[in-house]
């Protein structure tokens, strides 16, 4: 494969090394997610089933809603979202590299872990955060693999990782633990571990330690899906007979403007 390559073949993990070691820059896209990449090492990565940077930091307090939409108005366009964050004082770099990292490796698990078509690159594709901390590829990949283990020795199933979820009637979260008790509270038939883990602004894999573990007690499970709308009889459907025209007047009608 080549940088230029818009579409290829194999897994992702495989086409993420080949684009290390060719010093890549530009986007890869999986199913669930997307890789930025300069100079061969991942600068950010996004996927619709972990909460996004900006969610996680406003949400924890770290830092208020209104000085994160003008960072991005202001340095949005120049690809310096990050830089602009600390330069302006609303952010310490040691704050901004943590919350990006654990960020980053958040969506990179789900971006591997639930990958299941050809990923797409597209060379030169920049995000407009802007590099924080590079991770070299590697080290992204193992640490997906890590926490796929980890995850699956608590738990087996990773449907628990993005489908709505449902707890049972006796489920009490002041009998747990308290970060778990809060997990478990958010449970409602409806939220995923993202929605959930964004709401109590912690960081998904955390949450979906918590999840898997209630998962493993019996307390919660995906959810059955919504049945399906009723379909309504539409009526005089199935009346074609009583709508057909009348062939004798046609004829008639055709004779008429035959002898006209």
């Amino acid at each position: 494969m080549t940088v230029a390559a818009t579409r290829a073949d194999g897994s992702a993990p495989a086409l993420l090394d080949t684009l290390a070691a060719d010093r890549a820059t530009g986007a890869l896209t999986t199913r669930s997610g997307v890789f930025y990449l300069a100079a061969g090492h991942v600068v950010h990565v996004e996927s619709a089933h972990s909460p996004a940077l900006g969610d996680l930091l406003t949400r924890s307090g770290a830092l208020a809603p209104a000085g994160w939409w003008e960072a991005v108005e202001r340095a949005g366009a120049r690809q310096r979202v990050g830089r602009q964050l600390v330069d302006s004082g609303r952010l310490t770099t040691g704050a901004l590299e943590l919350a990006h990292t654990g960020a980053l490796f958040d969506a990179a698990y789900f971006a591997l872990a639930h990958d299941g078509t050809a990923p797409r690159f597209r060379p030169g594709v920049a995000h407009w955060l802007g590099a924080v901390r590079p991770v070299p590829v590697a080290t992204v990949l193992r640490e997906s693999c890590r926490r796929r283990a980890l995850l699956d020795r608590i738990w087996p199933d990773p449907a628990v990782d993005t489908a709505p979820l449902t707890r049972t009637p006796d489920a009490d979260p002041a009998a747990l633990p308290p970060r778990r008790g809060r997990a478990l509270a958010l449970v409602d038939g409806g939220r995923t571990a993202a929605q959930i883990a964004s709401a109590l602004a912690h960081r998904t894999f955390h949450t979906l330690v918590e999840l898997r573990r209630l998962a493993a007690a019996g307390l919660v499970a995906p959810a059955p899906p919504a049945p399906a709308p009723p379909v309504h009889p539409v009526p005089g459907a199935g009346r074609a007979d009583r709508d057909e025209p009348d062939t004798a007047l046609l004829r008639r009608l055709l004779a008429a403007l035959e002898a006209l």
